[in-house]
Parts: C-alpha cells; sequence; structure tokens
C-alpha cells in the first residue's frame, strides 16, 4: 500500500512539473521578436513534444497517445504563422548578391547577354554598359587587329556623329539600336529588351564613346578600322609574304572581313579574309610616307626584317619579309665576318629564285632614303623583327614553292 501511495505521488509531482514548464516556455514564446515568431514556435513545439514523447515511452506505447485538442489548435496556428512569414518574406534578387559575386557572374556573361542584361533594370544596365565590364571583352576579341590608328580613326567617327547630332538637335544620342544586335544575336529578342534599351539609347543611356559602343559598331560592321592584311588578294603569287594597310568591316555571319585596299593597283576589296591574316598595323607611318628606320646600324646576317616596297612612287608601301645577307665580298664564316662594320646592308628575300632580280638589294645604312627605280620597284624604310612570334607568322605563311 505504502508503494502504489508513492507511485502516486511521484505521478503527480511529475505531471505538476511537466505543466508548469509548459506554462513557462509557452509565455517565453512570446518574447521573442514578430519576424522569429514562426520558427520559434515550431521549434518550441517540436522539443516540447519530443521530450513529453521521451517521458512516456517507457510506460505508454506511442500509438495510444492522442492529441489534445489544445495542440491542434496550437498546431494550425504555428501553419498559419508559416504561411504568413512566406507571404510576407520577399524572394532574393540579383542586386542583393555581394558586389564581387555580382561582378563574377557578370565578367562570364557572353557580349551578347550582357546586352540582354542591360534591358533588366536601371541598376544592372549601369553595370552592364560599364567601360569596367567591356574593356576585356573589347582586348579578347578585337586587341589583335586594333591599333592606334583604330582609335584615332574611332575618335573621328565619334567627333562626326556628336557634330552630326549637334546639328540634327541631338534626336539621336548614338547611331546603334538593338535591333541591329538582335541581327547578330536572334535570341535577344527572346528578352524583350528593344522599347527600354532604344528609350534609353535616345536618352543618352549608352554614351557613344563608350567601349561598348565601339564594340558593337565593330561587331555589326558599321564602323570600318584601318588594319593590315598579309598576303593580299588572297595568297596572289605577286604578293605573297607582304603584308598591306586597309580598311576593314567585319562580317558577322560569317566571321570574317572584307577589305578595301588603296586605289591604285590591280583591286581594289577582298571578301572573306580570316582572323590569321590581320594585324594591327607595328608602326605609326602612313602607307605612302618613308618609314624612318631606327635599327639600321644592328643590322647583321641572319636578322629577320620587314621592309616598304612599292611598285611605283604613286603606290602605297607594302610590308616585305626578308632576312640579312651577308655581303657579297665576306665568306660567311661568322668568326671572320665584318659585315656589321660596313656602310651598306645586303637584304635578301629567299622566297624569290636566285636569278630573280627582287632576290637580293642593298640599302645604305649612313644616308638611307628611297631606293630603286620603275622595274624593279622602290625600298623604303626597314623594322628589324625582334618578337620571335611575328617572325613565327611570316614563317607559316611561306609559299609551297619558289616564286618566279
Amino acid at each position: 500500500m505504502l508503494l502504489l501511495l508513492i507511485s502516486c505521488f511521484s505521478f503527480i509531482l511529475l505531471s505538476k512539473s511537466l505543466s508548469s514548464k509548459h506554462q513557462h516556455h509557452h509565455r517565453e514564446r512570446r518574447l521573442f521578436p514578430p519576424w522569429d515568431e514562426a520558427f520559434t514556435t515550431t521549434f518550441m513545439t517540436s522539443w516540447f513534444q519530443k521530450g513529453t514523447l521521451q517521458i512516456f515511452t517507457s510506460t505508454t506505447p506511442l500509438k495510444k497517445l492522442k492529441p489534445k485538442a489544445k495542440n491542434l489548435v496550437w498546431s494550425s496556428s504555428t501553419e498559419n504563422q508559416k504561411e504568413d512569414h512566406n507571404k510576407t518574406t520577399p524572394s532574393p534578387s540579383l542586386l542583393d548578391l555581394p558586389e564581387l559575386v555580382l561582378d563574377c557572374i557578370l565578367d562570364r556573361l557572353q557580349p551578347a547577354e550582357l546586352c540582354a542584361m542591360s534591358g533588366v533594370c536601371s541598376s544592372l544596365r549601369e553595370r552592364c554598359v560599364s567601360d569596367d565590364v567591356w574593356e576585356k571583352r573589347m582586348k579578347g576579341k578585337w586587341g589583335k587587329v586594333i591599333g592606334d590608328a583604330a582609335y584615332r580613326e574611332w575618335q573621328w567617327y565619334i567627333a562626326l556623329k556628336n557634330r552630326s547630332n549637334l546639328l540634327n538637335n541631338q534626336r539621336n544620342q548614338s547611331n546603334f539600336s538593338f535591333e541591329s544586335v538582335a541581327k547578330i544575336w536572334p535570341f535577344l529578342s527572346w528578352f524583350n529588351i528593344k522599347p527600354r534599351a532604344e528609350k534609353e539609347l535616345k536618352n543618352g543611356g549608352l554614351a557613344v564613346d563608350s567601349i561598348m559602343a565601339w564594340y558593337l559598331a565593330l561587331e555589326t560592321g558599321r564602323f570600318s578600322f584601318p588594319a593590315q592584311v598579309y598576303n593580299r588578294e588572297n595568297g596572289h603569287a605577286g604578293f605573297l609574304l607582304s603584308c598591306y594597310d586597309a580598311k576593314l568591316s567585319y562580317d558577322s555571319k560569317t566571321d570574317t572581313f572584307q577589305a578595301r585596299y588603296s586605289p591604285h593597283g590591280r583591286r581594289t576589296t577582298e571578301e572573306n579574309i580570316s582572323w590569321d591574316r590581320l594585324r594591327a598595323p607595328p608602326v605609326d607611318t602612313c602607307s605612302y610616307d618613308l618609314h624612318i628606320s631606327d635599327s639600321l646600324f644592328e643590322l647583321k646576317p641572319g636578322d629577320h626584317i620587314e621592309i616598304q616596297w612599292r611598285r611605283n612612287r604613286e603606290f602605297p608601301y607594302g610590308w616585305w619579309y626578308g632576312v640579312v645577307d651577308h655581303m657579297e665580298s665576306c665568306n660567311g664564316n661568322e668568326n671572320h665576318c665584318r659585315c656589321q662594320d660596313t656602310d651598306t646592308v645586303m637584304l635578301e628575300f629567299k622566297q624569290y629564285p636566285s636569278s630573280s632580280r627582287w632576290r637580293k638589294t642593298m640599302i645604305n645604312r649612313e644616308n638611307h632614303r628611297e631606293v630603286g627605280n620603275e622595274g624593279d620597284g622602290f625600298y623604303g624604310g626597314i623594322r628589324k623583327l625582334y618578337n620571335q612570334q611575328e617572325i613565327s607568322m611570316w614563317q607559316s605563311l611561306w609559299p609551297n614553292q619558289v616564286l618566279e
């Protein structure tokens, strides 16, 4: 009997303890801030039920436990709080990302994707059209063929455009539209960017002198830029191992270029020119002007050179590849060679046979100027090639057979 009383008394104390704990935690739950109430309610419910079940599992099977009506009401209230919390919490935005993460995302986008992204909102547009974003893409695709001459041409183009805009009461701040870009990248129309983008362009959203504007001008072929073409006229025998100035425009459909050469000569245009036949001009010298050589006294047998040559004085110069040879009085022995100490330099063009009049020529180190005649053509300034990449490029263009 005593044992039964002790057991009942212990059970009553335990029940009161659990009841007081339940009320205490219920009061504490109200102390949490409103924005975390759903999380707190869920956590406390789970903790309390778990603790209760652990106490009774030793005496009562779990399947026989029946939830009280109060617990059902509490559970329903918790679910409603969860739903209200989800409704009031805004979904994350791309602009909520850290600056570094967002910059990394933009850095991995293709130019067409950047154009599409710029139509999403004003904040993203400001980032997507910035020079910092487009400078890397400009150098990556166009750096090999764009030089100082092309940059000056672009500045003149901008000046003329600004003058035209001024005369037209600034009706158009740029001659680019996303319609022209969509012709290159048809999927741009999926993003519905044209109305907003063109409106911003008219309001000066894309500066005509921005790098993005320059990139799009090149990509659409609207801006023709000066560069040089190896083996003009598709490798015609008369121009092998030469490089001539031309005005180039890009065709995005074929990923090739069209060249317009000087009006003098047999042809003035050429199409379907691949990227590997182009280069930016290595020196800032007009094709009709004599290049002032600064390496004549350094030249010695075995050096690789480029030299200006033209058919007659009405034609522009082209750059031709050659090497420095030993003088006729030298036996070619390196230990006894004194060719570098002479006043003249022997140049050799090994693509021509030994009997050709264009195989060799001599120039004066001391008083170098244009030399030649109407029969053999005229030789101008000389560039010594120090860069192995330039030398390898010329050697890759070497003809399969000796020219006649």
